[in-house]
């Protein structure tokens, strides 16, 4: 993580394409979804840990995204993560999706909530997760 940006790897897949052979625009959140569950990852916290160890996971409330240049079949692609706000129960991240050459393909802002896994009640996010995502910040 430097500059507290997360960076993942994407290689666009022919699954990924539309008809055009760009890709379909809900799959750049599936893309961004991917980073997000690696930074978690890379902070030490697998989304089964989490379940398991805590009784909570991370539910998307809103998305604000921009869509600025097609991608394409078998484009490499990476997805940059940035804890933007935390708060008790709750956190933003800004995202954004280049091609390799540098072209800005896509960018986002995502809520996440922090939720009990089984009633889907909000709950705080635990102390020892919000320490290491403030350090993450």
């Amino acid at each position: 993580m430097a500059d507290n940006h997360f960076a993942w790897p994407v290689r666009v897949y022919y699954e990924d394409t539309d008809a055009a052979g760009i890709v379909y625009h809900a799959n750049y959140l599936r893309f961004m979804e991917r980073a997000r569950t690696e930074w978690l990852r890379a902070l030490g916290y697998g989304q089964d840990r989490v379940r398991r160890e805590h009784g909570v996971v991370f539910v998307i409330t809103e998305s604000d995204v921009r869509y600025l240049a097609a991608a394409r079949f078998d484009e490499e692609l990476v997805v940059t993560t940035r804890l933007e706000r935390l708060r008790r129960a709750s956190m933003s991240f800004t995202q954004a999706i280049e091609a390799a050459d540098g072209r800005a393909v896509c960018s986002a802002r995502n809520s996440v909530a922090c939720v009990d896994a089984e009633s889907l009640a909000p709950r705080r996010i635990p102390a020892d997760m919000l320490k290491d995502f403030e350090r993450a910040q």
